[in-house]
């Protein structure tokens, strides 16, 4: 993840908001990972793209960046303090991830706040499933089948969020920061 990258306005990037993690969630999450995931068949997702996604946008034109960052910080200025605790591992056909309980489900209405504003601005379409607080630890072509144990975080707060491009690279995704926001103001 590089901090703040720039890019040109006729380009399309492919877009989403995400929460950003503190250092030591990171810290632990990377330690689980490498005690529960390494040796599986899949691609441990990097320490630096460990992240809690809010609304991921897909391909957009450059010039919605400034739009979708000023609505990504409208609804973080006015959310509720955050508090995760992790729940479970859950794998889909293509990932394994953390889910996360949302303690005092602020989390889950900055989310909503966020996707009123994004479709405001006609740049997303929200999803049919309920929004599901997660951290993506592990991608893989088909499911192992783990049973990991739970990794051990505690009570954490997200650091802040943060618009990002995500370039599709040939060893996966590659996420550079466009935009950091703070949480409640």
């Amino acid at each position: 993840m590089t901090s703040r990258a720039t890019v040109e306005s006729s380009a399309r990037l492919r877009l989403f908001c995400a929460l950003t993690l503190p250092d030591e969630t990171l810290d632990r999450l990377v330690e689980w990972q490498q005690r529960e995931l390494a040796g599986s068949d899949g691609r441990v997702v990097p320490r630096g793209y460990l992240h809690v996604t809010l609304a991921f946008l897909g391909s957009r034109p450059a010039a919605d960046v400034g739009p979708v960052s000023a609505a990504l910080r409208a609804a973080a200025e006015s959310a509720d303090s955050i508090a995760f605790r992790a729940a479970r591992y859950r794998e889909t056909r293509s990932v394994g991830m953390v889910v996360l309980d949302d303690v005092h489900s602020s989390a889950g209405r900055l989310a909503l706040g966020l996707f009123d504003r994004l479709e405001r601005l006609g740049v997303y379409e929200r999803e049919r499933r309920q929004w599901l607080a997660h951290v993506t630890v592990l991608r893989f072509r088909r499911p192992p089948k783990l049973r990991p144990p739970v990794p051990e975080l505690g009570e954490l707060s997200p650091s802040g969020a943060a618009v990002y491009h995500s370039v599709l690279r040939s060893g996966g995704a590659q996420y550079e920061v466009l935009e950091s926001v703070s949480l409640g103001g």
